[in-house]
């Protein structure tokens, strides 16, 4: 039967089938697009972290997402501009599927002026009030009773809008966690617990850290909805997180989502990841690679049309890569006398700066300030 131009059996001369011009204009073509380009930065952006890491460009400790793009990308495709999203400390993908630039989660991992947060933060505290994403922290579990919080605040405000949590399952067994999840769910808060479970607390597997490995089937305990998905299916931790996350903005209701995924790298840049692990198993991890398995979807649904699209993708995040190194090097140093300021939220931090000086009324203490190194 004869094939008519522009049909939806048209083929391209490698055998794939083009993109109509009705799937081209295609809103949601657009976004899965846009979807596999930010999980490809993801993985370009944290090679170079660890290179520039490795160069001693970047201070302190350095945890990649490699390998958990697809959660980083789902998770966030599912945020309104005005939701609230807390990290631990793995978060340079969240940083950036949350919208920031490239160039300023660089610099801010460089410690410079122009970064995300001023160069106060770094890898481990990135954050940036501008896009409603207050961090990057560094204290496992940390961030879930602030994410609570803010819950409380959009609840008690009347805010239409949600917090997304997300946290490792090495984190579910603080107090941190009950108390949090308890709280949210006595309350009816309007936020979502997302665990990014990659197998390994550290170098500890999940099932010797916790008598419930399966970590959504904890949420019962406070009565609260729970639910576990594929996290290297982006399309699967998309629809979840779209679902709940609209759930607790529309009846306030919270959720814990548990996302299986694992990290192709070691715990931080400094953990090479083979002393709990084999390379046979990280290897065998590898072939379900999620950022190949999405462009090969895309490609078979027509998304996508030929590998040169892919190429050409990737030669656009590699140059996004490269212009945030060079916008980095670039900026400047903080000054030390404005160690204080993008800190407190007072905006008369040099009064709180002098609270901590030697011979305040508050009491001596000794601000050392050596090698970037400080001590009270």
């Amino acid at each position: 039967m004869a094939q008519t131009k522009g049909s939806a059996n048209a083929r391209s001369s490698n055998g794939r089938r083009k993109r109509t011009k009705k799937e081209e204009d295609s809103p949601e073509v657009a976004r899965l697009r846009e979807h596999y380009e930010m999980m490809v930065l993801i993985r370009l952006f944290e090679e170079e972290t660890e290179r520039q890491y490795k160069k001693a460009q970047i201070g302190g400790y350095c945890h990649l997402s490699s390998g958990q793009e697809a959660t980083n990308v789902g998770a966030c495709a599912a945020l309104l501009k005005e939701d609230v999203l807390f990290t631990g400390y793995r978060g340079h993908g969240f940083a950036l599927a949350k919208g920031i630039d490239p160039g300023k989660v660089m610099a801010e991992l460089f410690g410079r002026v122009d970064g995300a947060a001023h160069g106060r933060g770094g890898s481990m505290h990135i954050c940036d009030a501008e896009y409603n994403y207050l961090g990057g922290w560094g204290i496992v579990a940390g961030q879930l009773p602030l994410a609570t919080g803010a819950a409380f605040a959009l609840s008690q405000e009347d805010q239409p809008y949600a917090v997304l949590c997300e946290l490792g399952e090495g984190a579910v067994n603080m107090g941190a966690w009950h108390e949090s999840l308890n709280l949210a769910g006595i309350w009816d808060l309007p936020v979502v617990f997302l665990v990014l479970n990659n197998i390994y607390g550290m170098g500890t597997t999940v099932d010797k850290a916790s008598a419930e490995p399966e970590i959504y089937k904890r949420a019962a305990a406070f009565r609260m909805h729970g639910e576990r998905v594929n996290g290297q299916d982006l399309e699967e931790v998309l629809e979840a997180s779209d679902r709940l996350m609209t759930r607790a903005r529309e009846e306030r209701k919270p959720a814990v989502l548990e996302c299986m995924t694992y990290r192709f790298r070691g715990h931080s840049v400094a953990d090479a990841g083979t002393a709990y692990r084999t390379k046979e198993e990280v290897f065998e991890r590898q072939e379900n690679d999620p950022i190949p398995a999405f462009g090969k979807a895309l490609l078979e649904r027509g998304a996508i049309s030929s590998q040169d699209e892919l190429d050409e993708i990737r030669s656009r995040a590699e140059k996004k890569v490269d212009e945030a190194v060079e916008f980095a090097e670039q900026s400047a140093d903080p000054d030390v006398d404005t160690l204080a300021q993008h800190v407190y939220g007072d905006p008369d931090t040099a009064d709180q700066f002098a609270r901590m000086g030697p011979g305040s009324p508050y009491g001596e203490r000794e601000l050392v300030l050596s090698s970037g190194l400080g001590s009270s």
